[in-house]
């Protein structure tokens, strides 16, 4: 990106794309970004491609893992372990 591509505050510019989805998939959408305090829902979108297009070797089971233990981590449905702990399991 070169520095013309960015607006007056100095950000990259941003571009529109449009997407259909279902009405349920975008329900889904609305109730994860809430629950998960974004500030919208254009920025949980961004997050989600950009974690995906940083990290392409990983497959749909491997993000369902790392959310499900991301949401156990935030229910207290999970233990925490500290890091001497996880190495001495090694």
């Amino acid at each position: 990106m070169s520095s013309t591509d960015t607006n007056d505050g100095g950000e990259p510019a941003k571009t529109n794309i449009n997407i259909r989805l279902t009405e349920s998939f975008l329900e889904d959408i609305d109730a994860t970004w809430q629950e998960e305090g974004y500030n919208s829902r254009s920025e949980f979108i961004r997050d989600a491609l950009r974690d995906t297009v940083k990290h392409p070797g990983l497959t749909r089971e491997s993000w369902k893992e790392i959310a499900a233990v991301e949401y156990a981590r935030r229910t207290g449905d999970s233990e925490t372990f500290s890091r001497e702990e996880i190495l001495e399991d090694e």
